[in-house]
């Protein structure tokens, strides 16, 4: 991911988990564009769940509630 100078590292790192969280759901049957859309309606749950500690295989689980 090439890094924006304007982001501050915390946001650099919820995107970077984001991205991770994404591979998680596609690795679980998601496609690519389904992983991505639901990212961004529930970017504030997801960013919830960066802030709680959740990994993104635990993230991706609640999100498909596994």
């Amino acid at each position: 991911m090439k890094q924006d100078k304007n982001l501050d590292p915390e946001t650099v790192a919820l995107l970077e988990w984001c991205t991770q969280v994404e591979a998680e759901l596609v690795a679980r049957g998601a496609s690519r564009r389904e992983a991505q859309q639901n990212i961004e309606e529930q970017a504030d749950w997801y960013t919830d769940l960066f802030y709680e500690g959740f990994t993104p295989e635990q993230a991706a689980s609640e999100a498909l509630n596994e």
